[in-house]
């Protein structure tokens, strides 16, 4: 499964990426968060991996990140790994105009099992999930 959002956000590049790239903002724009921990590579560069653990509902998922391209302030590309999921995000930022920064998000998700037939009967969640985050990181740093 594959699919491309974007979202426009009322502030210059520099200062959207300034935001996005500091891990302890994470909380005011993803409420399902729980914990981050680096558990390998230096945090945020490529080759670094990132345990990530969100209570969604009364389940609790534990996901795996590695950042694959980290070029600020065009790109930043990861993988989220958790049990039935690969997920590829290819994010990239542009300015169209001063003071105005679209945020354009590339997802290929790989699924098994139990999680291939959640996107067979709903699949327009894993699409709602993706917009909202980037919806709640809009909101988060244009109050910021």
């Amino acid at each position: 499964m594959k699919y491309s959002q974007s979202i426009e956000i009322s502030l210059p590049r520099e200062r959207v990426i300034e935001l996005l790239d500091n891990p302890d903002n994470m909380k005011h724009w993803q409420p399902d968060l729980v914990s981050y921990e680096v558990i390998s590579g230096d945090a945020g560069k490529p080759g670094a991996k990132m345990k990530l653990l969100y209570k969604m509902g009364k389940r609790d998922v534990e996901m795996v990140e590695t950042i694959i391209v980290r070029n600020f302030p065009d790109e930043l590309s990861a993988t989220y790994e958790a049990k039935g999921v690969w997920n590829k995000v290819e994010n990239t930022f542009s300015e169209p105009k001063a003071g105005t920064t679209v945020w354009k998000s590339d997802n290929e998700f790989k699924l098994k099992g139990f999680m291939k037939f959640m996107a067979a009967v709903m699949p327009g969640a894993f699409r709602k999930q993706s917009y909202k985050y980037l919806k709640y990181f809009k909101e988060f740093a244009e109050k910021s």
